[in-house]
């Protein structure tokens, strides 16, 4: 459950149920703005604010048992469904801390706010313009030419390159935060790859889904058409009518990996990393497992001097060489174009009043905080005045070779303000000064009733065909804490939705639904980068792994027919003992039953457990977010969960056989979900795949293992039990297991779904239906592998076959793994494919 919803959000049940209006004063009793600062529950007077009162007495109509359950349900959904993010130098990820309450803004205020965000939008957009243009606001002296020169987010290969589309930047986020008046101010601009707007979706289909009587009541602008306009904006920057888009994301160890899968499900745009990427014959192409696939839009989430190492930064690993000289000659757009994060930098601050009357004609209608760039001598004298009431930060994003000051900070020592005085004294251009934050605050539930906490409010405009288009929402970071500076996410932040409320009715509905005669009927593969096809084959492999390594010790602890397999004088558990060692499942094959299975079990730290392969097949689906559906991770949780339970309790033989059992029922889920839901033209081919490779080796091993000559009646009864095939051959055959037919099911019978013979058919017929990237007529390596293997099955008989044999057979399983893998998924620009052959499309 999300941490914040269990531990904070959830109000506490009153002893006994009171009415709506007793509830409401029990939350709202104490309620105070902080001294000196705006608070968004009450209005200057003291009295609750429209949006608010209303919000809170519709809230009060359910009870407080209901609400808990409600919000208890949301935190299950967000921890099930993989709904999280990754602070900043972590390297594991945290539950989403969506909070329990929305920030609510009145139809009106909002109004201005979008009004000062499109302009600000604008503004910088001319500004970037100009920068990688004509220069001529430099000249002009409106803007210090060294700073700008000097930034290190100033890209000079970017230098007189026309945008594609005819704008460098088509998302653009701001933060904003009350000043002491009341009135919005921005603390940052976001123009290099802004994020958030991802979580602003997941907290609003969450709150949405939460708190429904509320939600459709207070008439709340809906977030959709927003979405749609963004996709149309950048669709319109390409040349083709019907462009491909891709999301160009740094991978999933970003922090913000989990957003952008999210944005690129509801979108519809391909996930891509550098790697994906390739630039050959005049084209941007998505290496894909059909061959070479042309990309027309970028919506670029790595950083600008990352996206091409040939022109840019040389030790980038998450771009692609060419992209530059691509978005030179215009045969691929990007939004936002590189080098955008210029206009982020806090030099530029203390211009832009001057530079919206110049540029738009107009006053900045939403100013940001007082700023002073110490590089020119009349603004440095103004902070040398005021130095000790105001606070510095770098001029530029990230600053080289300048004094870092607390960005928002107050209380300096005596070094630090030696420092900065040095810094002020020899290179006054590295630094600008600034008022100091404190930000207004918004109502939260501290566990019993509300307290109000500071926040920020990043809010999103999308550049479209016409104009700019912001977001009615957003996304905000509240802290847990009353300390009132900038805050971002991580421990002690949470998120709230932010609901804009209309004075009118709102349609029920809205989605990204195009006109259905802007849609063509296609029924053809979708587009599968070769990096998603991978780990969908590894996904497959784990999950085929775990079940082996949990249903062979689910046979030793349960035993074959009436006779036990966990004792220490049987020769069949002596071998399920030593296969589980071979496996790395378990540290050695000596020791008492119950602790062997739990290692085997659920031991992380043994590279073969069922736990270990479980932990694999998640890092495989955290890259393929945006392919799986919320059932698959509830699924893939669920497993981890099961094999993950604490061992008090569980370490009796019985107790650790009902967790194989339940960790058995979920891994046929997940193949039960891949089998039923996955679309044939998609990725099931690759899950399907890994699996079958994984299985017919299983069978293979299980065969060479139980299956000898002389094998006793236990080692046949776990052989069958290990492919699940005790039920068929009982049916098939009355007079007991005997060699040759247990061999037969194991290993040859087509009919059998557990078999190796089942096995290769369906890798046949999967490849079968694969791309071919050949012209010559000529059957890939892959396909003629499995076709010489299915031949020899096919060919055998289960009462002379070797044992030699079927080791070879699991030999030349590994190869077609390796083949698959060389064909369907190299890695790399140097990667040996026949790409030149394909047609690009």
């Amino acid at each position: 459950m999300s941490a914040a919803l269990a531990q904070a959000d959830i109000p506490a049940p009153a002893p006994r149920e009171d009415g709506p209006e007793e509830r409401l004063a029990r939350w709202t009793a104490g309620y105070a703005a902080l001294p000196g600062l705006p608070d968004e529950l009450l209005a200057p007077d003291g009295s609750r604010r429209p949006a608010w009162d209303r919000f809170l007495r519709r809230l009060a109509g359910l009870p407080d048992a209901e609400i808990a359950a409600r919000l208890a349900a949301a935190g299950r959904h967000i921890h099930e469904t993989g709904i999280a993010y990754r602070a900043y130098g972590e390297a594991t990820e945290r539950d989403w801390p969506i909070g329990a309450l929305p920030l609510l803004i009145e139809g009106s205020e909002w109004q201005a706010i979008a009004a000062g965000v499109a302009q600000r939008a604008e503004l910088l957009e001319a500004v970037l313009t100009d920068l990688y243009g004509e220069g001529a606001l430099a000249r002009a002296g409106l803007l210090p030419a060294a700073a700008a020169a000097g930034d290190p987010e100033f890209l000079r290969p970017l230098v007189g390159v026309s945008a594609p589309g005819g704008r460098h930047m088509h998302f653009y986020a701001a933060d904003l935060a009350r000043g002491p008046d009341g009135a919005w101010r921005v603390l940052a601009d976001r123009t290099q790859a802004p994020s958030g707007a991802g979580h602003a979706l997941e907290n609003r289909l969450v709150m949405a889904r939460a708190l429904p009587e509320v939600y459709g009541a207070l008439d709340v602008e809906r977030v959709a058409s927003f979405f749609q306009a963004f996709r149309d904006g950048l669709a319109a920057a390409a040349t083709r009518a019907e462009p491909r888009i891709g999301l160009m994301t740094s991978g999933p160890y970003s922090d913000t990996y989990v957003e952008q899968a999210v944005l690129a499900r509801y979108l519809g745009f391909s996930l891509v990393e550098g790697d994906d990427l390739l630039v050959r014959d005049g084209m941007v192409s998505i290496r894909t497992v059909a061959g070479l696939k042309r990309v027309d839009v970028l919506w670029r989430r790595v950083d600008g001097d990352f996206v091409d190492p040939l022109e840019l930064n040389p030790a980038s690993r998450l771009g692609a060489p060419g992209l530059v000289e691509a978005l030179r000659t215009g045969v691929v757009a990007m939004g936002n174009m590189p080098g955008t994060g210029l206009v982020e930098s806090a030099w530029l601050t203390a211009s832009l009043p001057a530079l919206c009357e110049r540029l738009l004609g107009e006053s900045l209608r939403l100013p940001g905080l007082p700023t002073w760039w110490c590089g020119d001598p009349v603004q440095r004298d103004a902070v040398m005045e005021r130095f000790d009431f105001l606070a510095f930060r770098p001029a530029a994003a990230p600053a080289q070779g300048a004094f870092t000051s607390r960005a928002f900070g107050e209380g300096r020592d005596a070094a630090e303000t030696a420092r900065l005085r040095a810094v002020l004294r020899d290179r006054p251009g590295d630094l600008v000064a600034h008022e100091p934050v404190r930000l207004s605050t918004a109502p939260v539930w501290d566990g019993t009733r509300l307290v109000p906490r500071p926040f920020v409010l990043r809010v999103f405009a999308a550049a479209t065909p016409d104009g700019w288009q912001v977001m009615p929402g957003g996304f905000c970071r509240i802290s847990e804490t009353p300390d009132v500076r900038p805050v971002a996410m991580g421990a002690g932040v949470r998120a709230a939705d932010v609901w804009v409320l209309s004075a009118s009715p709102v349609a029920a509905q809205a989605s990204l639904l195009p006109p259905s005669d802007r849609v063509t009927v296609r029924r053809v593969p979708g587009l599968l980068p070769s990096r998603a096809a991978d780990n969908l084959f590894w996904l497959g492999r784990h999950l085929e792994r775990a079940e082996a390594v949990i249903r062979l010790t689910a046979c030793f602890l349960d035993g074959a027919g009436a006779v036990s397999m966990a004792t220490e004088d049987r020769a069949t558990s002596a071998r399920i003992r030593a296969l589980l060692h071979a496996w790395g499942a378990v540290p050695s094959a000596e020791g008492p039953a119950a602790a062997l299975a739990h290692h085997a079990l659920s031991d992380g730290g043994q590279w073969g457990s069922g736990l270990a392969h479980a932990l694999s097949a998640r890092r495989n689906a955290a890259s393929l977010r945006e392919r799986l559906s919320g059932e698959a991770w509830r699924a893939l949780w669920a497993l981890r969960a099961v094999l993950e339970a604490p061992a008090e309790g569980l370490d009796s033989e019985a107790a650790l056989l009902d967790r194989a059992e339940r960790a058995l029922s979920l891994t046929a889920a997940l193949a039960g979900l891949a089998q039923e839901n996955m679309n044939r033209a998609g990725g099931f081919a690759f899950v399907d795949m890994g699996r079958r490779v994984e299985r017919a080796v299983n069978a293979c091993r299980f065969a060479l293992e139980f299956g000898a000559a002389g094998a006793s009646t236990d080692d046949l009864g776990v052989l069958l039990d290990l492919v699940d095939s005790r039920i068929s051959y009982g049916a098939r055959y009355i007079l007991g297991v005997a060699l040759a037919p247990v061999r037969d099911m194991v290993l040859l019978d087509p009919y059998n779904p557990r078999s190796l013979a089942f096995q290769v058919e369906r890798l046949a017929e999967r490849l079968a239906v694969l791309p071919s990237l050949r012209q010559d007529g000529v059957a890939e390596l892959p396909v003629r592998l499995v076709a010489g293997l299915s031949g020899e099955i096919a060919a055998a008989e289960a009462a002379t076959l070797p044992l030699g044999t079927v080791a070879d057979w699991e030999m030349r399983l590994w190869e077609i793994a390796e083949a698959i893998g060389a064909r369907y998924f190299p890695g790399g620009s140097d990667a040996a494919r026949p790409e030149n052959l394909t047609t690009l499309a």
